[in-house]
């Protein structure tokens, strides 16, 4: 089994209410080889809800929305409940969607909400990825 990001396979959980559909990934559900996921869900947040960024305060990783709003406690409620899913279904990969402040894997947003990317992992990722669960991005 593989986790996949639910917007991958259509699902209507994106921060804007939309989705990111991948038929590589839609594929890989139809085939029952997928467990969906959504960490910001998951987390606690609802969908439509403002853009959310990842920002390094004081040394500290914090996940902050356009208005300010601190909501790093979502994002790792979420994550927490993603790695205990893929711990519970012996799960070792995940197919997350790029950039994402949840799924991004190696780029993400930087967290002055310019579309300006920087090196980095979401809160997610880095959870799995410290966890052994190899993460791909779409």
């Amino acid at each position: 089994m593989i986790l996949i990001s639910a917007c991958l396979c259509g699902v209507n959980c994106k921060y804007n209410g939309k989705n990111n559909l991948n038929e590589e990934c839609l594929e890989l559900l139809k085939k029952g080889e997928a467990i969906l996921v959504c960490p910001e869900q998951m987390g606690g947040l609802e969908t439509p809800r403002n853009p959310s960024e990842i920002k390094i305060v004081n040394g500290e990783v914090k996940v902050f929305m356009n208005d300010g709003t601190d909501v790093t406690e979502n994002y790792k409620r979420g994550a927490e409940e993603v790695l205990k899913l893929a711990k519970e279904l012996n799960v070792k990969k995940a197919i997350f969607r790029k950039k994402s402040p949840s799924c991004g894997c190696g780029e993400i947003y930087d967290g002055t909400f310019t579309n300006t990317l920087t090196k980095g992992n979401g809160i997610t990722t880095s959870l799995l990825l410290e966890n052994s669960i190899e993460v791909e991005v779409r």
